[in-house]
């Protein structure tokens, strides 16, 4: 292939299996964000997006990349990046993180629901105050769950429920299909599913359709003491309503993610009766970098060579 640049937010020589600039043509670019760019952007064939940084940030340089062919997020989500793929020509493929970010997110969505159910925080809350806290607190065995969103990571979130023995575990996705666990069910019958549930894990896309799905009406079918956990994205749940709800003490939150976010000191949710938060940590863990860097060298070998990219999730038109 012709010279092109790579714009990359780790250092080339700490990704293994990148392709040889001499053989392939590649010059490697480091950028995580920063005020210059590394290169005249016009010249970059393949970027990679800078992890958690702000849209802003990221979409800068996206107008001025006449030439790039891909953009590659190290996210499973691209909402970060779309106000910015209007700039760009036809033909662009985008390609998220699939594969990266499954085993950590699911981790921290059980971790989640672990923890508020059986009462860790008031555990913490009590060792400070030298507070002994017995008492009987709710268990996830025979609890029926509701996973809204069943990608790679709603799929990697019911791997980790297997072992606990959950009643039921039911699906829900844009669209109904069968897979080898069972039915998932299509959006439009979470209100049937919703009164069902003891605990309901969001971990679907942020897009136009999913933006307040979690809305007054989806927390009033909501059943009384059920557990809502969101490792998806702040926007899918309408704050406002989340906090009015929780403020009756019927229902329960732990949050990975909010709206606004961060969240910003003073702000009511805080402080909302039986609410968790944890600071959009679910992907960034020790297993993130490995794993993206194996992805970023997997996928520069493919262009470099021609072959298909992996995780393509859109084309500019």
């Amino acid at each position: 292939m012709n010279a092109a640049d790579v714009w990359l937010p780790v250092a080339a020589d700490e990704i293994e299996g990148l392709p040889a600039p001499a053989a392939s043509g590649l010059t490697y670019r480091f950028w995580d964000g920063g005020e210059e760019f590394p290169a005249d952007p016009a010249d970059c064939a393949f970027y990679v997006v800078p992890y958690m940084k702000p849209t802003e940030t990221v979409v800068r340089p996206l107008a001025a990349m006449t030439s790039v062919q891909v953009v590659q997020t190290l996210t499973a989500g691209i909402d970060h990046v779309e106000p910015g793929l209007g700039s760009l020509r036809a033909g662009v493929r985008l390609c998220n993180a699939k594969g990266v970010h499954e085993a950590s997110t699911a981790e921290l969505a059980l971790a989640l629901v672990l923890a508020s159910l059986r009462g860790i925080p008031r555990f913490v809350e009590g060792q400070r105050k030298e507070e002994w806290r017995s008492g009987f607190y709710p268990a996830l065995a025979d609890k029926s769950v509701l996973i809204v969103g069943y990608g790679s990571i709603g799929a990697a979130i019911e791997d980790r429920l297997t072992p606990f023995e959950c009643a039921r575990v039911a699906r829900v996705a844009r669209s109904a299909r069968a897979t080898e666990r069972g039915q998932v069910h299509p959006l439009s019958q979470l209100p049937l599913l919703l009164p069902e549930a003891d605990v309901v894990i969001l971990s679907t896309p942020l897009t136009p359709g999913t933006h307040h799905l979690v809305n007054a009406d989806f927390l009033g079918r909501m059943k009384d003491g059920a557990l809502l956990v969101n490792v998806a994205r702040g926007p899918v749940v309408d704050t406002k309503s989340l906090i009015e709800e929780t403020a009756t003490g019927r229902i329960t939150a732990a949050l990975d993610v909010t709206d606004p976010e961060p969240l910003p000191p003073g702000h009511p949710l805080w402080h909302a009766p039986g609410v968790l938060i944890s600071p959009h940590v679910g992907g960034s863990t020790s297993a993130f970098l490995p794993r993206a860097n194996r992805l970023m060298g997997d996928q520069l070998r493919r262009f470099a060579t021609g072959e298909p990219l992996r995780n393509v999730v859109l084309t500019t038109r």
